[in-house]
């Protein structure tokens, strides 16, 4: 993302804990700065991508960061998949510091940060969004306001539940046509003529699954947050939901089969019984 940004024209400057992420970034012509504190006080905008909302929120409130700037406003576009509840408070907490907050957790992938043609949903105030606009744009193909602060993450999880779900689905209808005789690569061929596609269908099983790589750059790990965090909601807001808990079960019972640092597209595989 930081290099789509460099691309559009924007003078990038960045920090990562992990030195092997700077090498790749400065590559592209992003200016590392030597702490969090230099970003946060030198940028005109803040893009956050982060494993956790808790990270989020001690690098948005870090002391002597952006809660001390009063030279402009600054919109922080967080990009990372949060829960609703934390980018509400961190929203008001930097609204009070006359700054803006967009929860805008996004789909795509690596491919698609790279292109800069990442699925962007947003949450948060529309005077926020309007300052935000290019910075939005250079990272997206699509960009859907959605609603207020909390939006966008609702968003999110909604997505990766349906995504969780279909990936254990997906792998089972394969197992099934194969355990019958009919090859996964022909029964895909009419999946993905007719009603039962999806994007894991579509495309993760043909370019990751199929050839057995399982190297798309999200983490089973990542997924498991994820889901997490959707029982997490489901919970709180009193919604009963019987098929996403067994989901939300199963990506934790494979843990032991399916490590956090695997890539998640190995539950979609049809050749070992992963679901038990």
């Amino acid at each position: 993302m930081a290099a789509s940004l460099v691309r559009a024209g924007f003078g990038v400057i960045g920090t990562d804990l992990d030195e092997a992420r700077r090498a790749p970034a400065a590559a592209a012509g992003v200016r590392f700065m030597d702490s969090l504190a230099g970003v946060l006080h030198g940028a005109d905008a803040l893009v956050f991508s982060l494993p956790y909302a808790r990270d989020v929120e001690a690098a948005a409130t870090a002391p002597g960061g952006l809660l001390d700037r009063r030279d402009r406003k600054v919109i922080v576009i967080d990009t990372s998949t949060s829960d609703p509840g934390t980018s509400r408070r961190l929203a008001a907490r930097l609204g009070e510091a006359g700054h803006g907050l967009l929860d805008a957790p996004v789909s795509g992938g690596p491919s698609g940060a790279a292109a800069g043609t990442l699925t962007m949903m947003i949450g948060g105030s529309e005077a926020d969004l309007a300052l935000a606009q290019p910075v939005v744009a250079a990272l997206s193909g699509t960009a859907i306001h959605v609603g207020p602060s909390g939006a966008g993450n609702i968003a999110k999880l909604v997505n990766n539940m349906l995504v969780a779900a279909h990936l254990i689905t997906t792998g089972e209808a394969m197992r099934l046509s194969e355990a019958a005789g009919l090859p996964a690569e022909a029964v895909l061929k009419v999946v993905n003529a007719a009603t039962g596609r999806s994007a894991i269908s579509e495309a993760m099983y043909p370019r990751w699954v199929l050839p057995g790589s399982f190297d798309s750059g999200f983490s089973a790990g990542l997924m498991r947050k994820d889901v997490g965090l959707a029982a997490d909601l489901a919970q709180e807001t009193g919604t009963r939901l019987p098929l996403s808990a067994e989901v939300a079960r199963i990506w934790q019972a494979t843990r032991d089969r399916i490590a956090d640092t695997d890539d998640f597209t190995r539950m979609a595989d049809h050749r070992t019984d992963r679901t038990t």
